[in-house]
């Protein structure tokens, strides 16, 4: 494991001497088998894998649960360890900002401000300027994400093409439980009773690929009438998606798109989404 900047670049300067390619995972903790399959990935693609393990506070609104957001570092290492990961970095809040919050930013635009960016003002901004100092210091030749926090997804591709970042970005699917559940770090904050609720989401998302050959208004009402059967979740948004500009469809559209959906079950916030095919 690795706390600083200055190690973390020697040992990489130190591989790449070597002929290896590096591929990067940055995660913020609380690893479970979803994070564990983008190391696997990463693994397959680069011969050194760099994890990043870092509660970024700049993606934090102030009423938002960054004190809360759990942190298992020793844990976190453990699981990592045969994973094929050869470099932990955990840097400090302070290495990271040694100047207090950054005041040179990432601004997501557009689509930073909807739906997550909604709900979550600023977070995007925070999480785009944390994504690009980190591939800055590590300077890998691929950068892998997972399929769950697609919005992310859609706006750090954007970031990586518009600024011209010389890294690839690879994504892998949503790792999820037998019964559907997608794997988030935040599942451990949930109640036998919410876990059960927790469903709601990947149901409600099954209904409108169910309905989505009828047209996406008809997909919406299926997946908003599923959460009609959940007292305990409360439905932020469900909304579906252009992948290519990540703005809502027509009435009319046809083709590929993304749903995507979020609810809160008790106090804990969840996402989750699933690709449909309308008309």
């Amino acid at each position: 494991m690795v706390g600083t900047i200055a190690e973390l670049r020697r040992r990489v300067a130190e591989a790449r001497a070597g002929g290896a390619s590096v591929a990067f995972v940055p995660t913020m903790g609380a690893l479970h088998d979803g994070h564990l399959a983008l190391v696997a990935r990463a693994r397959e693609l680069a011969e050194l894998v760099v994890v990043s393990i870092f509660v970024n506070p700049l993606q934090f609104g102030p009423n938002e649960d960054l004190e809360r957001y759990p942190r298992t570092l020793d844990a976190d290492v453990a699981a990592l360890r045969g994973s094929g990961a050869a470099l932990v970095f955990a840097p400090a809040v302070d290495e990271m900002y040694p100047d207090g919050p950054n005041q040179t930013r990432i601004v997501a635009g557009e689509v930073g401000g909807l739906y997550e960016g909604a709900s979550r003002p600023g977070h995007f901004d925070g999480m785009l300027t944390v994504v690009a100092k980190l591939c800055n210091i590590v300077q890998p030749d691929i950068a892998v994400f997972g399929q769950k926090d697609a919005q992310q997804v859609y706006l750090v591709r954007r970031m990586v093409r518009e600024l011209d970042l010389p890294l690839a970005i690879e994504v892998v699917e949503t790792v999820r439980e037998a019964d559907g559940l997608a794997l988030s770090s935040r599942n451990r904050f949930l109640a036998e009773p919410e876990r059960r609720t927790a469903l709601v989401l990947s149901e409600a998302l099954a209904a409108a690929a169910d309905a989505a050959p009828e047209g996406a208004p008809e997909a919406l009402a299926e997946a908003v009438a599923a959460f009609g059967d959940h007292d305990g979740a409360e439905l932020d948004y469900f909304v579906i998606v252009d992948p290519d500009t990540f703005l809502p469809v027509a009435d009319d559209a046809s083709g590929p798109a993304l749903a995507l959906v979020a609810a809160r079950v008790g106090a804990t916030r969840l996402i989750d989404n699933r690709r449909v095919v309308l008309g």
